[in-house]
């Protein structure tokens, strides 16, 4: 069931209007609320929806075990069911994610040194979301371990974390301790949560069916038949994916945001107009922001420390595991281990230069616009992006190979012009890049509107966003790029 299919829209109507019905009994609508995302999630895969009920009452008993143990000074005990807990969750990514990979990774090795296994892969099929809530099942016991929350008795709550069913197939990762907490307050029905919702949910819709979806028809002709184009529509179609990426990744934490504000919970944030950066650590500051989080914290600082006494090499060290792990979690392919190490060298220039720990401003002049040489330098930066997703893009090492050996041996063709799919997402983007730029550098400069119409600014803004849908919109139901993940 995508989130922005018909079939979605009447799902969470019905959701919606018997959960506010039940306010303001906060145990019947966690119990209501958990129902209901079970249930979503098991139009995906009822034995999957099995596996993650057995891995939240796991996590849920390993988190009261750390809690007991450190309440009765046993620290050893709970740093061994802590060391559990990362096992399992860890293993069950391992298992359904990355197993086909190291088989057939190990074979291939074997085979080279004349050693011939008849092992083969075994296709396990991979849940869906499983990337996304092994990481909140994860932050769970972690944070019970470094004392920054206490284990959570009611375990609906703890499961409602877990399975919230709009952000369980693609994010945002929530952290347990602000999402827990809404779950013990009951949730009113208010009409301001309902339109901001509304409004973030149709502007999610309009960046993927009017923009991801759009630029999608054009990419994705040019990159599945790469070998009967020429350099200048492959490098083309190259510089639009970042974008198409963005709008469509964008547009799915815009909706899940907006649905969770609807049923009065706040989740976090997922990007900040990642493309207004000058370097590859600014772009990850503001690029699935709680991935970056979630990696920075659980891995990238325990590796900083521990490798402290090694000084510069320590921290490069640490950023280069830390982006070879955001790389491989996307998913278990030698593209995306070289995805994770090509952005982590990146990070080396600004290590030796010591730009990596300060924040880089970027400086304005007196009209409010970044200067030129910060310009050159977004524009730099999104070169760098755009090549690393070209990583991303490619099913194996053999196809980046062959696209990137396509490219100097078709210089002399032109570009590949779709003009009505052109036209029609050039329409689109234009408004989400003055959206970001009003947001970015502009936030609080008014467009002038005459008296009538700034008291109907927003309806005006939600009816041209439905105009927009319905005019440019693409209504085959597209799934999100990120639910592989």
């Amino acid at each position: 069931m995508v989130v922005n299919s018909l079939a979605f829209l009447w799902f969470f109507l019905a959701v919606m209007a018997v959960y506010y019905i039940c306010q303001p009994k906060r145990q019947v609508q966690n119990l209501f609320l958990l129902a209901c995302s079970y249930w979503f999630y098991a139009q995906i895969n009822v034995s999957m929806t099995l596996l993650l009920v057995i891995l939240t009452i796991s996590f849920w008993l390993i988190g009261h075990g750390i809690g007991k143990a450190i309440e009765l000074g046993h620290d050893r005990r709970a740093s061994l069911l802590t060391t559990l807990s990362v096992i399992i969750g860890i293993g069950a990514l391992f298992y359904f994610k990355y197993l086909d990979f190291f088989i057939s990774s190990f074979v291939s090795v074997t085979s080279l040194i004349g050693i011939h296994l008849s092992w083969t892969a075994t296709h396990i099929l991979v849940p869906v979301g499983l990337s996304f809530f092994t990481f909140k099942l994860m932050s769970y016991t972690l944070d019970i371990y470094h004392g920054k929350i206490s284990p959570e008795r009611d375990i609906t709550n703890f499961a409602n974390f877990i399975a919230f069913f709009p952000t369980i197939l693609s994010g945002p990762i929530d952290r347990p301790k602000p999402f827990i907490k809404q779950l013990k307050q009951s949730r009113l029905f208010n009409a301001d949560n309902i339109m901001s919702g509304f409004r973030r949910v149709l502007w999610g819709m309009f960046l993927k069916m009017c923009i991801a979806d759009r630029l999608d028809l054009y990419v994705s002709a040019v990159w599945n038949n790469f070998e009967h184009h020429s350099a200048i529509s492959i490098i083309f179609a190259s510089l639009l994916y970042p974008f198409q990426m963005y709008a469509d990744f964008c547009g799915y934490s815009e909706m899940a945001i907006g649905v969770s504000l609807m049923l009065g919970f706040k989740v976090a944030e997922n990007f900040r107009r990642p493309f207004f950066t000058v370097n590859i650590a600014q772009y990850w500051s503001r690029w699935h922001m709680t991935l970056t989080s979630w990696l920075t914290d659980y891995v990238f600082m325990p590796l900083n420390i521990k490798l402290r006494n090694w000084g510069t090499n320590g921290t490069i060290t640490a950023i280069m595991l830390n982006m070879t792990f955001i790389g491989m979690w996307h998913g278990a392919e030698w593209t995306f281990f070289l995805f994770g190490v090509y952005h982590g060298l990146w990070y080396i220039p600004l290590m030796i230069n010591g730009q990596f720990f300060k924040k880089a401003k970027i400086k304005l002049n007196r009209h409010g616009w970044p200067t030129f040489p910060f310009v050159m330098k977004m524009i730099g930066n999104y070169l760098v992006v755009t090549f690393g997703l070209m990583l991303f893009h490619s099913s194996n090492i053999e196809e980046f190979g062959a696209v990137l050996c396509r490219i100097p041996e078709a210089f002399n063709g032109g570009l590949f012009i779709d003009m009505p799919t052109m036209f029609n997402a050039a329409i689109c983007s234009i408004a989400l890049i003055y959206v970001d730029i009003q947001e970015e550098w502009f936030p609080n400069k008014k467009l002038y509107l005459p008296t009538w119409a700034e008291r109907w600014r927003w309806d005006l803004v939600v009816v041209t966003e439905i105009i927009a849908i319905l005019l440019f919109g693409i209504f085959d139901s597209n799934q999100f790029i990120y639910f592989q993940f």
